[in-house]
């Protein structure tokens, strides 16, 4: 089982900052963490889940699981003089095959750090829809 507390530290304008979660939520297979402003109207969450390998012939299966962050934030209408609560939310699923060398698993999330951490790339991904 994950930690009750979850405390991530990221960059933000230069500058290390944590962000905390607390286990708010738990199913088999699911476990929902929250921030301290976290509000039914105003989410600030994130999800982890898991799907564990079905076996196939001589193949072990493949192991799926994903951190999926959820945050609600308002934005301006198409009026221009309205505004709305809309959720952002980043998902980040692995699928990875029952044997994997664990090296190999953390060289591929350290891509995936990378190509986030590229501020250039992602933003015209993001903002502008570039690919």
């Amino acid at each position: 089982m994950q930690p009750n507390v979850v405390t991530l530290t990221a960059p933000k304008d230069g500058v290390s900052t944590s962000f905390e979660y607390s286990r708010y939520e738990e199913t088999q297979n699911r476990s929902v963490y929250i921030a301290a402003d976290h509000l039914p109207d105003a989410r600030n969450m994130f999800t982890v889940t898991r799907s564990f390998p079905t076996r196939n012939g001589n193949f072990k299966g493949v192991g799926k699981t994903s951190v999926k962050f959820t945050e609600d934030r308002s934005i301006a209408g198409v009026d221009s003089s309205s505004t709305l609560t809309a959720p952002t939310i980043i998902e980040v699923s692995f699928s990875v095959p029952v044997g994997m060398n664990v090296s190999h698993v953390s060289d591929l999330r350290e891509r995936v750090r990378a190509i986030l951490a590229d501020s250039s790339f992602m933003d015209a991904l993001n903002v502008q829809l570039v690919v």
